[in-house]
């Protein structure tokens, strides 16, 4: 039933070199930052708590998901396979929130949804979004200009309720009651709908310059291009209301909505806050940064924050190869910082782009962000107990005694899984005390890294993706802590060092390297977390770690997602057990697992990279780079029942877009539509794509809504 697809990119995964050199600096064609000698655990011993145990040793108690709501304890997933849709199998349905015609893989040039379903494009790159915001002109951009509108390539959104009249200060938790459409929750646990109208919070991770500027001179870029590229990035706070169709409508000029730049003040807070790793010549404080750069994932706190994740940030800094000082230049490497010119050029207009004149700048990103959506004038700060990497996504939860935990994964091939654990509990309540509590949460507590084991024989892992005799790539797994306040648990650093140099922490703590690790979850259902792990074309390759349990391909280029269970249901604990829930790619090699389901039954998936979950509970998963040679797409994954493991295709993109973002809500998806038309040869004069305006048109990264036609519940 599958068509055979040319592929659409030539990097590793299916991307385009074009998107790979301004979206990460073409990190996949660089050499790999990880040079440390971390082995796997390999299986477990004999006698050592296997996966299986640990779940059994699960207590039947509960976790508390993001805002707080009961969920039911993690159990064993073969347990969990006979419960939720038993009856829906029994007629050969699909998963409730499921049920739909998938969309087939296809490369065409804009958006495919199901039968019954239709689309609307929410807001685009330049569309207004601030008081004063001229009408878009792509040929007469300028940065004041851009400073009021939509920013480029749109990545993660947050989806928060809009108060009743929009107000300033009518926040954290002060949104009003439930509207004439009744109070949904997203995937996430989070109200949303329930006022008419929606608060969403976009990232904005990159800019393509040369698909922004007819006659861009890659070599000679303008100040006034610079200037309208650091404004094209950061995050758009933007209002919408919503329509009796079920769609909706963008406000723009609304009391709420914001533009974060690459200019704006954040404040830094945590341990290393004023140390002299973030000191530099324009902040000789270290507690006052300008912008923050290639914001990919997030997450919402249950406080009424947003969260956003600061990744390929070394792609901006030039001249590291002009640093003197050896240990700086090894830290510098290890962050993928090495030397020559940046590809914007940025260093040529401001200098704390240039290494060689500020060593210190690069250390004030790569941080998670906190930004209040509902205080436009409020200083949004960089949190540095969350530590400094690449980082992809911060999507927080709550123990039973009320304390936040995030996980956050490192996007880098051989990088690392990280979670933190929140020192005081959160307060409930709306009072002037509580919100200042809260904000000081995520500014201690203790950092951890990931090491993993698995419970099946070395030779029966060969790097083919076969899976072991026991029937599942499995085992267990620790939190290893790294810092707690201002103690460090690393040999040979201190504190403020495992904050800033977290990587080289984690080095040093016997990580288990990884392949790409992305969106990390908590299910607000089953209590589980899952983790993307994108790809790693470089796994077994001489020289590289070898396949292991946790990641068991050599070559890996279409990734797989890992499901987590905290031992005892305590999310602070510091034991898990894990499993592979899908190896990803065709249906029909060997080498790819849906969770026991029927392979010939389950669309095809490559590159799994962000996450989100609808009301029921469904795992849904956007690919990036899809490596089977289709659209990227977002699909629906049965986590539960006796469907689990089914995966079903909802929509695909246009050609050399990505899915960003996806929020899966009862009657409406949306969904960012990354870097349309990026392919190889493309550019603002010779552009490949026609979304989504038709021809003749700029191609504009853009947020979607699809709904029902008939304005039903999706996938019901």
């Amino acid at each position: 039933m599958r068509e055979l697809l040319p592929l659409v990119g030539s990097h590793p995964g299916g991307r385009s070199a074009l998107t790979c050199r301004y979206r990460c600096g073409d990190a996949c064609f660089h050499e790999v930052p990880n040079k440390s000698g971390n082995a796997y655990l390999g299986d477990v011993v004999a006698g050592a708590l296997s996966r299986r145990a640990v779940l059994a040793a699960g207590a039947a108690g509960t976790v508390l998901a993001a805002t707080g709501a009961t969920v039911v304890g993690a159990a064993s997933p073969a347990a969990a396979r006979g419960r939720g849709t038993a009856a829906a199998a029994r007629r050969g349905e699909a998963a409730r929130g499921l049920r739909f015609a998938p969309v087939a893989p296809n490369t065409r040039d804009a958006v495919t949804v199901p039968e019954g379903y239709t689309h609307d494009v929410l807001i685009r790159w330049g569309d207004p979004v601030l008081p004063g915001a001229p009408a878009f002109d792509p040929d007469r951009q300028t940065g004041d200009a851009q400073a009021l509108q939509f920013g480029f390539n749109c990545d993660y959104m947050a989806v928060l309720d809009l108060p009743h009249g929009g107000g300033h200060g009518a926040h954290h938790g002060e949104r009003g009651g439930p509207g004439a459409r009744g109070d949904h929750r997203t995937g996430d646990g989070h109200r949303t709908g329930g006022c008419g109208g929606q608060l969403l919070v976009v990232n904005h991770e990159y800019t393509t310059e040369v698909m922004m500027f007819r006659g861009y001179d890659e070599e000679n870029p303008t100040r006034a291009q610079v200037e309208v590229g650091w404004a094209a990035h950061g995050l758009t706070v933007l209002a919408a209301e919503e329509r009796r169709d079920g769609g909706l409508t963008a406000l723009p000029r609304h009391p709420l909505n914001r533009r974060v730049t690459a200019t704006t003040p954040f404040e830094v807070t945590g341990p290393a806050a004023g140390g002299a790793l973030l000191r530099t010549t324009a902040d000789p404080e270290g507690r006052t940064v300008l912008g923050t750069l290639n914001n990919c994932g997030g997450g919402i706190t249950p406080w009424g924050t947003v969260l956003s994740g600061e990744e390929n940030f070394n792609q901006y800094f030039a001249h590291a190869d002009d640093v003197t000082d050896p240990a700086t230049k090894e830290r510098l490497a290890r962050y993928g910082l090495t030397g020559g010119a940046s590809e914007r050029k940025w260093e040529r207009y401001d200098d704390r782009f240039d290494l060689a004149k500020e060593p210190n700048e690069a250390n004030r990103f790569g941080w998670i962000v906190e930004i209040d959506p509902y205080d436009p004038d409020s200083t949004p700060r960089k949190r540095t107990a969350l530590g400094r990497f690449k980082h992809e996504a911060a999507e927080p939860r709550l123990t039973r005694d009320g304390r936040v935990v995030l996980y956050m994964g490192d996007d880098e091939k051989f990088d690392y899984l990280y979670k933190f654990v929140s020192k005081e509990r959160m307060r409930r309540g709306h009072g002037a005390w509580v919100r200042e509590h809260n904000a000081k949460l995520l500014d201690e507590g203790t950092l951890y890294v990931a090491r993993f084991s698995g419970d099946s024989p070395a030779d029966e892992i060969d790097g083919s993706g076969k899976l072991p005799e026991d029937g599942e790539f499995d085992g267990r797994g620790e939190w290893v802590r790294l810092a707690a306040g201002d103690r460090s648990y690393v040999p040979g650093m201190t504190a403020e060092e495992v904050y800033v140099f977290t990587r080289i922490a984690a080095d040093k703590a016997g990580a288990t390297k990884m392949d790409r690790p992305e969106d990390v979850e908590p299910s607000p259902r089953n209590g589980r977390v899952y983790v993307a792990l994108t790809n790693n074309t470089d796994r077994g390759a001489a020289g590289k770690a070898p396949a292991d349990e946790v990641n068991p391909r050599d070559g890996n280029k279409h990734g797989q997602v890992l499901e987590l269970s905290e031992h005892r249901d305590d999310p602070a604990g510091t034991r898990f057990a894990w499993r592979l829930f899908l190896v990803c790619g065709d249906p029909e090699d060997p080498g790819t697992y849906f969770a026991g389901f029927p392979k010939e039954r389950v669309s095809p998936i490559s590159c799994p990279d962000n996450i989100a979950f609808d009301p029921y509970g469904n795992l849904w998963l956007a690919t990036d780079g899809n490596a089977l040679g289709s659209n990227d797409g977002l699909f629906g994954v049965a986590v539960n029942g006796k469907r689990e493991g089914e995966v079903r295709q909802f929509l695909t993109v246009p050609k050399g877009a990505e899915v960003c973002g996806p929020v899966v809500q009862e009657e409406r998806v949306l969904v960012a539509v990354q870097h349309p038309g990026e392919v190889d040869g493309a550019s603002a004069d010779h552009p490949v794509s026609q979304w989504p305006d038709g021809p003749g048109k700029a191609v504009r990264p853009s947020v979607i809504t699809v709904r029902a036609k008939d304005g039903g519940p999706i996938g019901r």
